[in-house]
């Protein structure tokens, strides 16, 4: 019998899954779908089967807020002369989002919004609950800092109403808006290169403007302390460990080398605590203990009218603005009629919506805690890598300051419950990133339903590794340079379930038809049917643990080619001999991994795999772990009387799309 070489991974009673949330002024593209929403819906449908149905709380929802959706409703108004309301503008989004999340099979516990119904008055209060606990633990600061003003138009610009060029050193982003760039690197917005207001094409001024800000850079100590913790778990993707410590460094200046003779020849005193110049770089860089250290440096290059960088580091992370499409600011030290900045509202989004469902189910908002804090609990959080900062650092920072810890008090962090930030890599279009300005079109996810059934969109998404590295997506129907003969590789993975399981199931339900009465022999599964499906059932169980599921579609690939083979060799030798005996064993034996197969496949492709349950006449209790490697007859209601269900000849249990006959 095959003994696992490695301990079995460890579930946690309860879990929370949560998936990054699409902006609500648009419908959802391949990558929503195909880098994100796949693989959360795959791990909490996993879970569910392992550690049971209540719980596991899977949620996400429309970001109603944000200047983008502003800016988009105004557009679409100004073209269209549609006479209809913001909120009514979003939650028309909303909608499609969840249509199109139904079509892939993606069954949130909640899709919520955070601007209406329910959710949206849950989210108001948990806001202003988390604010006021931020505030009374002294985490909270008011910041004069510089926004800009379009002049000619009168108008404060909002955060993407002005472009520019990113300030961090080695930014590689197309596009910097006005205190965050495409790539999500943060800085102050007096450090943006060459701003244009998107209002009027020219240059706007920046004039202060008082708003609440939390203290994230005190927090550097702590967030290090984190990331040991997470490299000593050894759980957490690289990239994800790699990226927040990236911004747990002092705060620096490069300056160009001709500029730094420049300050030396002219004695210029920058305050910094140390110089770097190794003499090959382009650049000389100036290294600071504190921010305002380095501010004032800045103050001193602009005298000299220097060009310089800033390095990635922690900045005080901005809470509120002044625009007035958002959740409101509890009005706190004569600061009043503020709305808080998308970024940091959407990330105890989730939170809402955890409360949201509970009391939809008739529990108390209260236990929201124990699904989010105890030690018992996981959450595990699916995003793109562009948004790591905010989860891994801003999050897990405001995350500390709720829980009481502050900064250099010398408490561990031991006892807090980070949650486990699931990055993907990003998913290109055809060897790009996506563009809607490029030309051609990256498809919406719902274009793609016109070429490819569900289960092979979701097999090709979970098997394109966007753990380690960023793929292509390149489905031939949208690809105009290749060949008409040429075959499509979007189907590779779904031709596992479409061509050989359903090969493999047929033959057993038709030679059970023609020798067996569609009766399941009660044949005792041979030792080397159970080392095959034991080692896959082992393996899977670590490489969905790790939300590895290119490995997890690895090991499918395996088992189901193995057991077809099998069917091949034994088969063949039945059939020889014609012993209805030898036949018998087969069936059982096939039969018994079939059922284990379609366990294993129910994460993945849900409503066919209850399909061919129904077919195979067993109960639910298939989906369950606690049965996983138990013989078929246990999920049978009446073993005596059991029989597979009659199907035609050329019947599929995992059907192609019409477009591909």
């Amino acid at each position: 019998m095959y003994t696992p070489k490695r301990p079995r991974p460890v579930f946690p009673k309860r879990a929370v899954i949560t998936a990054g949330m699409p902006y609500g002024n648009k419908s959802l593209h391949f990558g929503h779908i195909g880098g994100v929403f796949i693989h959360a819906d795959t791990y909490a449908r996993f879970l569910k089967d392992r550690i049971g149905n209540d719980n596991v709380i899977f949620v996400s929802g429309t970001d109603c807020y944000g200047s983008p959706i502003l800016a988009s409703y105004k557009k679409h108004i100004e073209e269209t002369k549609e006479d209809i309301s913001m909120e009514d503008y979003v939650y028309r989004f909303h909608l499609l989002q969840k249509e199109v999340l139904g079509a892939y099979d993606v069954a949130p516990s909640l899709y919520g919004a955070s601007a209406f119904g329910e959710s949206g008055k849950v989210h108001n209060k948990v806001s202003e609950k988390l604010f006021d606990a931020l505030y009374e633990q002294g985490t909270l600061k008011v910041m004069s800092s510089p926004q800009f003003y379009d002049p000619i138009e009168n108008a404060y610009l909002n955060g993407r109403q002005v472009v520019g060029k990113c300030p961090v050193d080695g930014c590689q982003s197309d596009k910097a808006y006005a205190d965050e760039c495409a790539l999500g690197h943060q800085y102050m917005p007096e450090e943006l290169i060459d701003p244009v207001s998107t209002l009027s094409g020219e240059k706007p001024i920046l004039k202060d403007v008082n708003n609440w800000y939390f203290v994230l850079d005190d927090y550097m100590t702590h967030l290090q302390e984190m990331v040991d913790k997470m490299r000593k778990e050894k759980h957490v993707r690289a990239n994800v460990i790699n990226t927040i410590e990236e911004f747990l460094k002092p705060p620096v200046i490069y300056v160009k080398r001709k500029d730094h003779e420049l300050l030396v020849a002219e004695g210029a005193e920058l305050g910094a605590d140390e110089v770097q110049d190794d003499g090959k770089k382009p650049s000389v860089t100036y290294i600071f203990k504190s921010l305002d250290a380095r501010d004032h440096a800045r103050t001193e290059l602009e005298k000299f009218n220097i060009r310089y960088r800033t390095g990635k580091t922690l900045v005080p992370f901005r809470l509120s603005g002044n625009i007035e499409w958002g959740v409101p600011v509890p009005n706190k030290d004569q600061l009043e009629d503020l709305t808080f900045w998308v970024w940091p509202e959407s990330l105890w989004a989730p939170i809402s919506f955890t409360i949201t469902h509970l009391e939809s189910i008739g529990k108390k908002a209260e236990e929201w805690q124990s699904w989010w804090l105890d030690q018992d609990s996981k959450i595990y959080q699916f995003i793109g890598e562009d948004n790591i900062y905010f989860y891994g650092v801003a999050e897990m920072g405001m995350l500390m300051a709720y829980l009481g810890i502050h900064p250099n008090d010398g408490l561990s962090i031991d006892s807090v419950n980070f949650p486990e930030l699931v990055a993907n890599c990003h998913l290109l279009f055809l060897d790009s990133k996506a563009s809607s300005s490029s030309d051609i079109k990256p498809p919406m996810a719902g274009e793609l339903l016109d070429y490819y059934t569900k289960d092979q969109l979701r097999m090709h998404f979970l098997s394109l590794g966007l753990s380690k590295k960023s793929v292509s997506f390149s489905p031939k129907p949208f690809d105009p340079s290749c060949p008409a003969d040429a075959p499509d590789v979007v189907l590779k993975d779904g031709n596992l379930l479409t061509n050989v399981y359903n090969r493999l199931l047929r033959s057993c339900f038709y030679t059970s038809q023609k020798y067996f009465d569609s009766v399941v022999p009660k044949v005792a599964v041979k030792e080397e049917m159970l080392d095959l499906v034991h080692k896959a059932v082992y393996d899977y169980e670590h490489n969905m643990s790790r939300q590895e599921f290119h490995l997890v579609i690895y090991t499918l690939d395996e088992l189901i080619r193995g057991v077809s083979k099998y069917w091949s060799k034994y088969m063949k030798l039945a059939d020889d001999q014609d012993s209805d005996e030898m036949r018998a064993s087969v069936v059982a034996d096939c039969l018994y991994a079939s059922k284990v197969i379609l366990t294993l496949l129910h994460p993945i492709t849900p409503t066919s795999a209850e399909f061919v349950r129904e077919y195979l006449n067993l109960d639910e209790s298939l989906w369950s772990w606690e049965h996983i490697l138990d013989g078929i007859e246990v999920h049978m209601t009446n073993p005596e009387a059991h029989q597979l269900k009659f199907i035609e000849p050329k019947f599929d249990f995992y059907k192609k799309d019409e477009s591909q006959f």
